[in-house]
């Protein structure tokens, strides 16, 4: 299921959430459910990178809640990818973040890097390689043709 399909499947399920968007690490938008997606996305990694300033500990921020009295916006972020809703006040905290986990899981997983081959060299022109020096070394010369005996 693509990013698209999976917020409009958040939407109709839960009726908490008026809008959602997904992207990943890079800002790059997966989908969303609002015309002003792009900048919505660029706003929640923004509150992402202040939250992860004032956390404490060392791991990772998983999940985020910004209450205010006109709603709330949820963000739940992981691996790589980045789900964020916006709800009207006072929603059910435990069931809007299970439902944007859920959402994040039907998404497919990104896939892996492919590995880089690293270029073989190539020979130098002027080195040559120990047989092929070796080789020209036992060549043996070439026999010249007897001369016929003069009458």
């Amino acid at each position: 299921m693509d990013a698209q399909q999976a917020l409009a499947d958040l939407t109709e399920i839960s009726s908490q959430i008026e809008a959602a968007v997904v992207f990943d690490d890079k800002g790059k938008l997966l989908g969303s459910t609002r015309p002003d997606g792009e900048a919505f996305a660029k706003a929640v990694a923004e509150l992402l990178a202040a939250a992860e300033e004032l956390k404490t500990g060392d791991s990772a921020l998983g999940q985020l809640e910004i209450a205010t009295n006109e709603g709330s916006v949820f963000v739940v972020r992981e691996g790589k990818t980045t789900i964020a809703a916006t709800t009207p006040p006072a929603p059910t905290v435990g069931l809007v973040f299970y439902d944007l986990k859920s959402a994040l899981r039907t998404l497919p997983p990104k896939p892996p890097p492919r590995p880089r081959t690293q270029a073989k060299p190539k020979p130098d022109a002027k080195k040559k390689s120990a047989s092929a020096k070796k080789a020209t070394a036992k060549k043996p010369p070439a026999a010249r043709p007897k001369k016929p005996d003069a009458p």
